[in-house]
C-alpha cells in the first residue's frame, strides 16, 4: 500500500486538510514554549545540538550524496555497484529531488515559522497555507518555512527501501530513515523553526517523490547484473 502514489496522495491531502482546519500544529507548539520566559524549550544558539542536528547532519547528507554520484561515475563496472546500480540511481536521484523539490514549495506558501508569529514572540500574525495575511500587514518579502525543508535530507533516504530486496532490510531502511527525518525535524520544532504539520507534510510528500523517482528509474530498465555471468566472463578471459 505504501508503494503506491493515490494512497500516499490521498493521505497528504487528508493530513493538509486536518491541519489547515485545525490548530492542532498551536496545540503542539505550546509545549515547547516558555510564555513566561519567552523562551523555547532549547536554544537555537546551543553548540551542541545545533552540530549535530543541524550543520553536522547536513554535511553527512552532502557527503553520502556526493558520494553516490562518484560511485555511480567512476565506479560504475565494480561488481557490487552493477549489482545495486538500479537502487543506487534512485536513492541519489531522491537525494537530489527531494530537498530540491520542497525548497521549491518554501519558495512559494509564504509561511512563517512559530518564532516568526505573535504567539511566541515574533511579529508576524499566525497564518496557513489556505489563509491570507491581514490587510493591515505589510510584509516586506516572502518568508519561506512551510514545508520543513532540514527533515527533506532525512526522509529523502527512505529511498533506501528500494535499495534492498529483503523484506526486513527494506523495513530497516525506512524506518531509519523516517527517524533520522523526525528527530532532525523534531529538532527544529524545539527551538520553534517548525511547526508539526511541516514535517508531517515534508515527509509525505518526500515519499511521493521517491515513488516518482523509482517509476522514472524503472523506465531506463536497469536490469542488475548477473553476478555469476558476469563472474564466468572475467574467468574466460
Amino acid at each position: 500500500m505504501i508503494e503506491k502514489p493515490l494512497v500516499i496522495l490521498f493521505i497528504l491531502v487528508t493530513c493538509f486538510f486536518l491541519f489547515e482546519l485545525n490548530p492542532i500544529d498551536i496545540h503542539i507548539q505550546d509545549i515547547f514554549y516558555n510564555f513566561e520566559s519567552k523562551s523555547w524549550l532549547l536554544d537555537k544558539n546551543e553548540a551542541i545540538p545545533k552540530l549535530v542536528f543541524y550543520d553536522g547532519i547536513k554535511k553527512v547528507f552532502i557527503i553520502f550524496t556526493v558520494s553516490l554520484l562518484v560511485t555511480l561515475i567512476f565506479f560504475r563496472h565494480k561488481l557490487i555497484v552493477t549489482k545495486y546500480k538500479k537502487g543506487l540511481l534512485i536513492v541519489l536521484l531522491s537525494c537530489i529531488a527531494v530537498p530540491l523539490f520542497i525548497g521549491f514549495l518554501k519558495g512559494i506558501t509564504n509561511v512563517p515559522c512559530p518564532k516568526n508569529i505573535e504567539r511566541y514572540g515574533g511579529n508576524y500574525p499566525y497564518v496557513t497555507v489556505l489563509t491570507k495575511y491581514p490587510a493591515t500587514f505589510q510584509q516586506v518579502s516572502k518568508i519561506r518555512c512551510y514545508p520543513a525543508g532540514h527533515a527533506s535530507g532525512g526522509f529523502a533516504l527512505m529511498s533506501l527501501f528500494f535499495l534492498f530486496s529483503t523484506r526486513n532490510k527494506k523495513k530497516i531502511a525506512l524506518i531509519s530513515a523516517i527517524s533520522i527525518g523526525w528527530v532532525v525535524g523534531g529538532y527544529k520544532m524545539i527551538i520553534g523553526d517548525h511547526f508539526f504539520s511541516h514535517t508531517l507534510v515534508t515527509m509525505i510528500i518526500s515519499w511521493l517523490v521517491i515513488l516518482f523517482v523509482v517509476k522514472l528509474v524503472g523506465k531506463l530498465n536497469l536490469e542488475p547484473i548477473n553476478t555469476k555471468r558476469l563472474s564466468n566472463k572475467r574467468i574466460q578471459r
